[in-house]
């Protein structure tokens, strides 16, 4: 039995390994900033709001791993087939498929029930969700919008988190939803130049494949530019202060930090741009816009 649950917690060791668990931080600060934005629109009183903040966590990690592990399983022998990812723990064998079948199932589940947790209608929309998720694990073989699909699988993050707290979707909050989409896709790209020659072999699509590496770099720019642009939208719409200003302006220098990590002829510091950058581009915009959402409390 000790065995049994000893083989047990390596296993789930590996598989967070492998699903980079620890990533989540990049999605979860704009799915909490939704979230403060729709306690701000009825002046923090919502009902339970303490829990209802631990259930969008639980949904957001449940789904984000779900994928993660659908993503590794699908692309297996993909990554067997790349030098870049031939170590990662499926194609290596320091990790069966089975369990990563069975985590997979695990996380799906407890996804749908937080999203029970947080009312009728998130319970309605979970499955829809979680498609999404798993169907962006199939585009990058037929379509170089993979990108842009990975970027609103993060940036249906706060949306969500503001129908778990309000019920309906405001329209405005899309604007945040758009902005992750850009960012996501942007540093997706980035991170995407490093297999160009593997993605023109295997004929996968990636926008690196289709327009080189310079010009992806260059797209991937104007990505981030489009971030900014909704972020300024979104300031605007829910009338934020000039703590949410200076988070953007936080954003922009990381932004431009993480440009100048990558060239088109070292791409060396990718880890670094992908990484450790854009962990701090969360955390640094959920806490100014917090901090503003908090001390300006409701709208007027």
């Amino acid at each position: 039995m000790i065995l049994k649950m000893t083989r047990f917690w390596t296993r789930l060791r590996l598989t967070l390994e492998m699903i980079k668990f620890e990533h989540s931080v990049f999605a979860l600060p704009f799915a909490l900033t939704g979230a403060l934005l729709a306690c701000r629109e009825s002046g923090f009183r919502a009902d339970g709001l303490g829990w209802r903040l631990l259930w969008i966590v639980v949904a957001m990690v449940a789904a984000r791993s779900a994928a993660m592990a659908f993503n590794r399983i699908l692309d297996a022998q993909i990554d067997g087939r790349n030098r870049r990812t031939a170590a990662r723990h499926l194609p290596a064998g320091s990790l069966s498929v089975t369990f990563a079948w069975g985590f997979t199932a695990a996380a799906s589940i407890a996804f749908l029930w937080a999203a029970r947790q947080l009312g009728p209608v998130c319970f309605l929309l979970a499955p829809l969700a979680l498609s999404l998720l798993f169907f962006y694990s199939f585009s990058k073989r037929f379509t170089l919008f993979s990108h842009l699909i990975l970027g609103f699988c993060l940036g249906m993050a706060p949306a969500a988190a503001w129908i778990a707290m309000r019920g309906t979707l405001d329209p405005r909050i899309l604007w945040l939803t758009a902005a992750v989409m850009f960012w996501t896709a942007g540093f997706d790209v980035i991170y995407a130049c490093q297999d160009f020659e593997f993605d023109c072999a295997e004929g996968l699509c990636s926008i690196p494949r289709r327009f080189g590496i310079g010009r992806a770099l260059l797209i991937a720019r104007f990505l981030h530019a489009g971030m900014i642009v909704c972020l300024l939208a979104l300031i605007a719409s829910f009338h934020l202060g000039l703590l949410s200003l200076a988070g953007v302006a936080a954003v922009v220098a990381l932004l431009i930090y993480e440009h100048a990590l990558v060239k088109p002829n070292d791409l060396s510091r990718v880890n670094a741009a992908f990484f450790t950058v854009n962990g701090y581009v969360s955390m640094l915009f959920f806490a100014f816009w917090a901090a503003d959402i908090l001390l300006h409390g409701s709208y007027s």
